[in-house]
């Protein structure tokens, strides 16, 4: 019998949000395709609660100035290459699959050390993302680390085709680039409730609920929902937002100005496990704005719980929603044409039920799942094992 791939997951994650989300599912995702994971990375994120951050990692970001604080993420790596190598030694692994971060190299360094295959997960461009959202103060610096990890990778996975097209532009071959985007777990999906089961749980029966999952910031645009609310009573709307965010407060204060307080609910966090329940009571899911490169976890979730899905047609969303078929897209950054998408689905209940079937069988036409992008892993590494072995 074939013994089970042996895989290193190597991370430098230090947040408990999508991020972790994702390597959970995926190492979940690569046992059960029957692979051996072993991770190296930061032991304190699972000991974080969810939505929170390694304490000290967080502390120290506050604290330092940015070019200290990026040169200590470059001095990580060499610590960081130490245990990775100790990994590789104690386990003696087929390949390293390893969630890209800015800064972090050492999983290059090991690879040219023990000629072991590196499969590299990109899901930002996170030299244009902390330029634009966080600062850099060593952009060179920055721009050598990036450039190091994606050409340095015998694979690049990225999660969108818009992104792949940016990392062939620094000059990854396309040869070596695939697109696996962001999937779910049909287990997780398999039992939902039925939608008035679900609004009578929360105490929305008879109420049409526009949904939102996640960490709510405010670029998402939401204050333009909650005007809707207020500017269309009769159609007794009712906001759900499954989730907490710095723009939660600003929300609640709209929401109050407005005088629809009571027609808007913040779960706060929620245990990941608990999601799917909440998005059964969705009548119309919202995805109202995305940055142009990403593939978001909640809009696949939003797919497999057969939601009305509303979204911005950006390139990268219609990678996976077409317009009419399975979801209604608005022009992005079009507040007015997304109000217009949300009416006219309120509105229409037939409509609604057709694009959220249509939604649900997206999933399993194009096997959005997790084990999906697994066995396209798994794939790919014994492809690299079977040239190495030809060469």
């Amino acid at each position: 019998m074939k013994p089970p791939m042996k895989i290193l997951y190597h991370h430098r994650i230090g947040s408990k949000d999508g991020q972790y989300v994702h390597i959970a599912e995926m190492i979940r995702a690569l046992e059960q395709e029957g692979a051996q994971v072993i991770v190296v990375g930061p032991a304190t994120v699972a000991r974080a609660s969810f939505g929170g951050q390694a304490g000290w990692v967080a502390q120290l970001k506050k604290r330092l100035p940015g070019a200290l604080y990026e040169l200590l993420e470059l001095g990580y790596s060499l610590f960081d290459y130490h245990r990775l190598r100790r990994a590789i030694a104690a386990h003696r692994p087929d390949a390293i699959y390893e969630r890209y971060n800015l800064y972090f190299v050492s999983g290059v360094w090991a690879r040219r050390r023990h000629g072991l295959p590196l499969l590299l997960e990109v899901n930002a461009p996170l030299l244009d993302e902390r330029s634009r959202y966080g600062g850099l103060a060593l952009r060179r610096l920055a721009r050598w680390s990036e450039r190091l990890a994606w050409r340095g990778a015998d694979r690049v996975f990225t999660v969108t085709r818009v992104l792949a097209g940016r990392i062939a532009a620094e000059g990854v071959p396309e040869a070596r680039v695939r697109v696996t985007p962001n999937g779910i777990d049909p287990d997780q999906f398999a039992a939902l409730p039925t939608r008035e089961a679900a609004k009578q749980r929360l105490g929305l029966s008879g109420r049409l609920v526009l949904g939102f999952t996640g960490f709510v910031r405010e670029w998402h645009g939401l204050e333009g929902v909650i005007d809707l609310l207020a500017d269309h009573p009769a159609l007794d709307l009712h906001l759900l937002l499954v989730g907490d965010g710095p723009a939660r407060e600003t929300l609640e204060s709209r929401a109050a100005q407005r005088g629809v307080a009571s027609r808007v609910t913040f779960t706060g966090l929620v245990e990941r496990e608990q999601v799917p329940a909440y998005l059964a009571a969705f009548d119309i899911a919202l995805q109202p704005a995305v940055v142009p490169y990403a593939s978001p976890l909640k809009l696949f979730e939003y797919l497999a719980a057969g939601c009305a899905v509303v979204a911005p047609a950006c390139a990268n969303i219609r990678e996976v929603l077409e317009d009419g078929v399975n979801a209604l897209l608005f022009e992005a950054e079009d507040a007015k044409a997304r109000g217009e998408a949300i009416l006219r689905l309120a509105g229409d209940e037939p409509l609604r039920r057709r694009l959220g079937a249509a939604a649900q069988a997206t999933i399993a036409a194009r096997d959005l799942t997790w084990r999906a992008n697994a066995r396209a892993v798994l794939g790919e590494i014994e492809a690299l094992r079977a040239r190495e072995d030809a060469g």
